[in-house]
This record gives structure tokens, sequence and C-alpha cells, in this order.
């Protein structure tokens, strides 16, 4: 079997611990200690991701889109595939090594999709442009760690609390989503979307797509069209 070797590490900010791409061949990974965030062969859920989030928006005339991590590029990818020319991704990506991994050692699992005009990298904490919007995002996708925990980032938990999810709900248009990837189920997240005023679709998905793979979910949280909390 062909051995793994270390290509590169990239320290989290804020004291978040260390990531580590590794290469197999012309298969990568990325982890964290012990855990395996992703992996080149498993995109399916990753993409899902993208296509159950902008397929609500895609028909909006310039529907704006935020995502929460750049990883290996696939949700970036599939949500570009889904969009219309006149759509602006914003991706926004914690950790600087993330992003020249994409134009260095994994150029060629991103194909200079980072180079499409309606994409914008921001190497910021996704909690910074979420904080910042008022009704200025179609939909919100976030995946970020393994579920609704800072399990790469302790500072992520607040994306995902009752004061996260206000901020969250607040930076969507009337009718966008806020979706969520997650390796385990939550029951406890689900009660935090309604609480905060979502109208939650919890959508089971495999890491391989039809072909099969570990048991994956999204959240699919959509703001009301109108009245309500703002």
């Amino acid at each position: 079997m062909i051995p793994w070797v270390h290509i590169d590490t990239a320290a989290i900010p804020k004291d978040g611990g260390t990531l580590k791409l590794m290469r197999r061949g012309s298969e990568f990974s990325i982890q964290l200690g012990q855990n395996e965030l992703m992996n080149s062969r498993l995109s399916g859920s990753e993409e899902a991701l993208a296509q159950l989030a902008c397929g609500r928006v895609s028909a909006r005339p310039s529907p704006r889109i935020l995502i929460g991590g750049l990883g290996m590029g696939f949700t970036l990818r599939a949500a570009l595939a889904a969009l219309p020319e006149r759509a602006e991704v914003v991706v926004a990506e914690l950790v600087p090594a993330v992003a020249a991994w994409a134009r260095g050692p994994l150029s060629e699992i991103f194909g200079g999709i980072l180079d499409d005009s309606r994409v914008r990298l921001h190497e910021t904490d996704v909690a910074a442009p979420i904080a910042e919007a008022t009704g200025t995002f179609d939909a919100i996708l976030l995946d970020v760690d393994n579920g609704p925990d800072g399990l790469t980032h302790p500072g992520n938990d607040r994306l995902y609390d009752h004061a996260g999810l206000g901020q969250a709900r607040r930076a969507l248009r009337p009718g966008g989503v806020l979706a969520v990837w997650s390796a385990h189920p939550d029951a406890a997240f689900t009660r935090r979307l309604r609480d905060a005023g979502f109208a939650v679709e919890e959508v089971l998905t495999r890491a391989n797509g039809r072909r099969g793979g570990t048991r994956h979910r999204i959240w699919l949280a959509e703001k009301p069209t109108g009245g309500g909390r703002r």
C-alpha cells in the first residue's frame, strides 16, 4: 500500500491546534489530531450542502452566498455550478495556510475555481461577516467543524448557540437559508434553530454521494419571508 506523506502543517489561529495536509498517491487528507476532517475521495455530502442550499435561492436575480470554510473546495465548486452568473460567493477561511494549499499542493483538486469572477475569498473567521451583515445574504453555508460544535476551533461554538443563530438570521434576506453540515445528529441544535425562528429541515446524505459511505446530515434552516423577528 502507498504510504501517507506529510505535506504541510498549519496552525489554527487562537490556539486552535494544528492541521496536517497528507497525501497518498493522488489522494489528499486534512487532519486535526487523529480526526480526518476531509478527504479528496469523499466529497458527496459537501457538494450536497451547496446543492441543497443554493437550489433554494438560485432563481433570485443576484444571489449572494456566504460559505464558511474553504476546505478542499467541494462546496464552493458545487455552489458555483448551481448559481447564475450574476451571483456572488463570499468564502471565509480562518486558516491562511488552507487558502495557500488551494493554490499550491491542492491546485489540481481546485482546478482554478478561486479565479471565478463570482468568488471573493477572505482569510477571516466566518463569524465576522455574519455579525456585520443585516439582510445581506441569500444563503449561509457552514462547514467549519464536524458538526454544530467547536471541534476545529473552540470559538466556533458561538456560531451555533442562541446568539450566533440570531446573528445568522439577521444576516439573511427574507426566505434565505442557513445550511449547516454535520457528521452526526444533534437534536439540541435542531431545537435551537427552531427557537431562533427558523423553519428547519434535516437532510441525511452520504459522504460519497450516490456511491454510499458514512451518513452525514445537513440542516436547512429557512428565514421566514415576512413578519416575526428580524
